[in-house]
């Protein structure tokens, strides 16, 4: 996506230990008419899977797979880090390693909202190592539901994440892929 490439190509930094920060529009503050059009961009690639429900990771997925539910008309469903005390669901859970927080957290997901009959897309804003998505595929794995597919707004197309998570057999769409970063000579687009 064009106008994403230029959004990062203006706004990201490139910060040491391979962290690019676009914290300005997409996972602190967040530009509505920029999402609402990547989550349009998703929806265009994925609109004849049937998809039923949108599932992401708490909290920097919220944002763009509600900007993006926006489109398919369906609920959205995040694995939350932790559990509060109001919540006495049972639940699916799996280890989530965070790339940026350096932590494995365990997500998780009330039983009461993933099942066999739903049709999953799963939408994040960042794929590195792809422990996020992969966490993911296990949450839905776990509830029986079928993956249509993969969406993030942010590839790191030189580390290992898209490749394992299409190696699995999963389509991973990219709204901005990442050939290589940084923070001398900046950020090199996948073309």
């Amino acid at each position: 996506m064009e106008l994403m490439e230029k959004r990062i190509a203006e706004q990201g930094r490139v910060l040491p230990g391979d962290i690019l920060k676009v914290d300005s529009f997409l996972n602190h503050q967040i530009d509505v008419p920029l999402l609402s059009a990547a989550g349009e961009e998703f929806y265009n690639a994925y609109r004849e899977c049937g998809v039923n429900k949108i599932l992401t990771i708490e909290a920097s997925g919220i944002g763009i797979a509600c900007l993006t539910a926006r489109f398919f008309h369906c609920p959205v469903v995040f694995a939350k880090k932790t559990v509060g005390r109001n919540s006495d669901d049972e639940c699916y859970t799996t280890p989530c390693v965070s790339y940026t927080k350096m932590r494995t957290y365990d997500i998780s997901v009330s039983k009461r909202y993933l099942s066999p009959e739903d049709r999953i897309l799963l939408i994040d804003d960042f794929l590195a190592e792809g422990n996020a998505l992969a966490a993911l595929l296990d949450l839905s794995r776990q509830a029986g539901a079928e993956v249509v597919g993969c969406g993030v707004v942010v590839e790191k197309a030189y580390q290992r994440g898209g490749e394992r998570i299409r190696g699995m057999g999963y389509r991973v769409e990219a709204l901005a892929r990442i050939r290589s970063m940084d923070p001398e000579t900046g950020i090199v687009f996948c073309r």
